[in-house]
Protein backbone atom coordinates (compact mmCIF):
# COMPACT_ATOMS: atom_id res chain seq x y z
CA UNK A 1 0.00 0.00 0.00
CA UNK A 2 2.80 2.41 0.84
CA UNK A 3 4.01 2.61 -2.73
CA UNK A 4 0.65 3.04 -4.47
CA UNK A 5 1.58 6.55 -5.54
CA UNK A 6 4.75 5.21 -7.21
CA UNK A 7 3.39 1.82 -8.29
CA UNK A 8 0.62 3.44 -10.33
CA UNK A 9 2.20 6.65 -11.68
CA UNK A 10 -0.45 7.05 -14.39
CA UNK A 11 -3.47 6.61 -12.12
CA UNK A 12 -5.25 9.36 -10.23
CA UNK A 13 -7.33 7.16 -7.93
CA UNK A 14 -7.34 3.56 -6.71
CA UNK A 15 -9.69 1.46 -4.60
CA UNK A 16 -7.85 -0.79 -2.17
CA UNK A 17 -9.48 -4.09 -1.15
CA UNK A 18 -8.10 -6.38 1.55
CA UNK A 19 -7.89 -10.15 1.04
CA UNK A 20 -10.50 -11.07 3.65
CA UNK A 21 -13.43 -9.10 2.25
CA UNK A 22 -16.51 -10.00 0.24
CA UNK A 23 -17.86 -7.53 -2.33
CA UNK A 24 -21.66 -7.59 -2.37
CA UNK A 25 -22.57 -4.74 -4.69
CA UNK A 26 -21.24 -2.53 -7.45
CA UNK A 27 -18.35 -0.41 -6.20
CA UNK A 28 -18.11 1.88 -9.24
CA UNK A 29 -19.87 4.78 -7.41
CA UNK A 30 -16.78 4.99 -5.19
CA UNK A 31 -15.02 6.69 -8.11
CA UNK A 32 -17.49 9.57 -7.88
CA UNK A 33 -16.92 10.28 -4.18
CA UNK A 34 -15.30 13.68 -3.71
CA UNK A 35 -12.56 13.32 -1.10
CA UNK A 36 -12.39 17.10 -0.68
CA UNK A 37 -8.63 17.29 -1.00
CA UNK A 38 -7.96 14.35 1.29
CA UNK A 39 -5.95 11.26 0.33
CA UNK A 40 -7.81 8.38 1.96
CA UNK A 41 -11.57 7.77 1.84
CA UNK A 42 -12.33 5.47 4.77
CA UNK A 43 -15.09 4.47 7.16
CA UNK A 44 -14.56 5.96 10.60
CA UNK A 45 -14.59 3.42 13.42
CA UNK A 46 -15.38 5.62 16.43
CA UNK A 47 -19.11 6.17 15.98
CA UNK A 48 -20.49 2.80 17.11
CA UNK A 49 -21.10 1.16 20.45
CA UNK A 50 -19.77 -2.36 19.94
CA UNK A 51 -16.66 -3.34 21.86
CA UNK A 52 -14.59 -4.82 19.04
CA UNK A 53 -14.88 -2.71 15.93
CA UNK A 54 -16.83 0.53 15.76
CA UNK A 55 -15.81 2.19 19.03
CA UNK A 56 -12.13 2.74 18.30
CA UNK A 57 -10.10 5.85 19.00
CA UNK A 58 -6.35 6.33 18.93
CA UNK A 59 -6.19 5.34 22.62
CA UNK A 60 -7.18 1.80 21.57
CA UNK A 61 -4.07 1.43 19.42
CA UNK A 62 -1.29 3.53 20.92
CA UNK A 63 0.72 3.57 24.13
CA UNK A 64 0.08 7.09 25.42
CA UNK A 65 2.54 6.59 28.27
CA UNK A 66 5.26 6.82 25.62
CA UNK A 67 6.35 10.50 25.47
CA UNK A 68 6.59 10.66 21.67
CA UNK A 69 3.06 9.29 21.28
CA UNK A 70 1.70 11.59 23.99
CA UNK A 71 3.35 14.58 22.33
CA UNK A 72 2.10 13.97 18.78
CA UNK A 73 -1.24 12.18 19.03
CA UNK A 74 -4.65 12.77 20.58
CA UNK A 75 -6.08 9.72 22.39
CA UNK A 76 -9.62 10.80 21.46
CA UNK A 77 -8.94 11.06 17.73
CA UNK A 78 -11.22 8.86 15.66
CA UNK A 79 -9.70 5.75 14.10
CA UNK A 80 -10.69 4.53 10.63
CA UNK A 81 -11.04 1.25 8.80
CA UNK A 82 -8.35 -0.34 6.68
CA UNK A 83 -9.47 -2.88 4.08
CA UNK A 84 -11.71 -0.96 1.68
CA UNK A 85 -10.27 2.45 0.96
CA UNK A 86 -10.28 4.99 -1.86
CA UNK A 87 -6.95 6.69 -2.40
CA UNK A 88 -6.52 9.93 -4.33
CA UNK A 89 -3.03 9.37 -5.73
CA UNK A 90 -2.67 12.88 -7.15
CA UNK A 91 -3.12 14.35 -3.70
CA UNK A 92 -1.00 11.60 -2.11
CA UNK A 93 1.97 12.54 -4.34
CA UNK A 94 1.92 16.04 -2.84
CA UNK A 95 2.28 14.76 0.73
CA UNK A 96 4.95 13.18 2.93
CA UNK A 97 2.74 10.22 3.93
CA UNK A 98 5.27 7.55 2.97
CA UNK A 99 8.12 9.33 4.76
CA UNK A 100 5.95 9.80 7.86
CA UNK A 101 5.07 6.11 7.85
CA UNK A 102 8.70 5.02 7.64
CA UNK A 103 9.80 7.55 10.28
CA UNK A 104 7.32 6.17 12.80
CA UNK A 105 8.19 2.56 12.00
CA UNK A 106 11.83 3.37 12.80
CA UNK A 107 10.87 5.16 16.01
CA UNK A 108 8.81 2.18 17.09
CA UNK A 109 11.75 -0.15 16.42
CA UNK A 110 14.01 2.13 18.48
CA UNK A 111 11.48 1.96 21.32
CA UNK A 112 11.56 -1.84 21.27
CA UNK A 113 8.08 -1.97 19.69
CA UNK A 114 6.45 -0.26 22.67
CA UNK A 115 4.67 2.61 20.90
CA UNK A 116 1.64 0.70 19.62
CA UNK A 117 -0.04 -2.66 19.44
CA UNK A 118 1.19 -4.97 16.71
CA UNK A 119 -0.48 -4.69 13.33
CA UNK A 120 -0.45 -2.60 10.20
CA UNK A 121 -3.14 -0.11 11.20
CA UNK A 122 -1.39 1.94 13.94
CA UNK A 123 1.43 3.31 11.75
CA UNK A 124 -1.13 3.99 9.01
CA UNK A 125 -3.27 5.94 11.49
CA UNK A 126 -0.28 8.21 12.09
CA UNK A 127 0.83 8.51 8.46
CA UNK A 128 -2.65 9.41 7.19
CA UNK A 129 -3.41 11.75 10.10
CA UNK A 130 -5.13 14.78 8.60
CA UNK A 131 -5.56 13.04 5.25
CA UNK A 132 -8.79 11.08 5.90
CA UNK A 133 -12.18 11.78 4.34
CA UNK A 134 -14.95 9.82 6.10
CA UNK A 135 -17.21 7.76 3.82
CA UNK A 136 -20.60 6.24 4.56
CA UNK A 137 -20.32 3.12 6.78
CA UNK A 138 -22.56 1.14 4.41
CA UNK A 139 -19.59 0.91 2.04
CA UNK A 140 -17.47 -1.15 4.45
CA UNK A 141 -18.79 -3.27 7.31
CA UNK A 142 -16.10 -4.61 9.61
CA UNK A 143 -15.78 -7.15 12.36
CA UNK A 144 -17.14 -10.34 10.84
CA UNK A 145 -14.03 -12.11 12.10
CA UNK A 146 -14.27 -10.61 15.59
CA UNK A 147 -17.81 -10.64 16.83
CA UNK A 148 -20.57 -13.18 16.52
CA UNK A 149 -23.21 -10.51 17.24
CA UNK A 150 -22.80 -8.92 13.80
CA UNK A 151 -26.11 -7.51 12.57
CA UNK A 152 -27.09 -9.85 9.71
CA UNK A 153 -29.43 -7.34 8.04
CA UNK A 154 -26.73 -4.65 8.01
CA UNK A 155 -24.27 -7.21 6.66
CA UNK A 156 -26.66 -8.04 3.82
CA UNK A 157 -26.92 -4.36 2.87
CA UNK A 158 -23.20 -3.50 3.11
CA UNK A 159 -21.28 -3.03 -0.13
CA UNK A 160 -18.23 -4.75 1.34
CA UNK A 161 -18.11 -7.01 4.38
CA UNK A 162 -14.78 -7.55 6.08
CA UNK A 163 -13.79 -10.65 8.01
CA UNK A 164 -11.10 -8.78 9.89
CA UNK A 165 -10.17 -10.64 13.03
CA UNK A 166 -9.10 -14.18 13.74
CA UNK A 167 -12.39 -15.98 12.93
CA UNK A 168 -12.04 -16.16 9.15
CA UNK A 169 -14.93 -17.92 7.40
CA UNK A 170 -12.63 -20.57 5.91
CA UNK A 171 -11.41 -21.61 9.38
CA UNK A 172 -13.21 -23.89 11.81
CA UNK A 173 -13.27 -21.04 14.34
CA UNK A 174 -15.24 -18.88 11.88
CA UNK A 175 -18.74 -17.93 12.99
CA UNK A 176 -21.13 -20.38 11.34
CA UNK A 177 -23.96 -17.90 10.78
CA UNK A 178 -21.54 -15.47 9.03
CA UNK A 179 -19.91 -18.04 6.74
CA UNK A 180 -22.61 -18.09 4.03
CA UNK A 181 -21.71 -14.53 2.95
CA UNK A 182 -18.34 -15.97 1.92
CA UNK A 183 -19.03 -19.62 1.05
CA UNK A 184 -21.63 -18.79 -1.59
CA UNK A 185 -18.80 -17.42 -3.76
CA UNK A 186 -16.30 -20.25 -3.22
CA UNK A 187 -15.64 -22.57 -6.16
CA UNK A 188 -14.88 -25.81 -4.36
CA UNK A 189 -13.93 -27.50 -7.64
CA UNK A 190 -10.99 -25.11 -8.08
CA UNK A 191 -7.61 -26.88 -7.73
CA UNK A 192 -6.18 -24.15 -5.53
CA UNK A 193 -9.16 -24.25 -3.17
CA UNK A 194 -8.98 -28.04 -2.99
CA UNK A 195 -5.23 -27.95 -2.28
CA UNK A 196 -5.80 -25.47 0.54
CA UNK A 197 -8.08 -28.02 2.21
CA UNK A 198 -10.86 -25.50 2.67
CA UNK A 199 -13.76 -27.46 4.04
CA UNK A 200 -17.13 -27.34 2.31
CA UNK A 201 -19.02 -25.70 5.13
Amino acid sequence: MWVFDQLFPNLDKVVFLDDDIVIQRDLSPLWEIDLWGKVNGAVETCKGEDEWVMSKHFRNYFNFSHPLIAKHLDPDECAWAYGMNIFDLRTWRKTNIRETYHYWLKENLKSNLTMWKLGTLPPALIAFKGHIHPIDPSWHMLGLGYQSKTNIEKAKRAAVIHYNGQSKPWLQIGFEHLRPFWTKYVNYSNDFVRNCHILEL
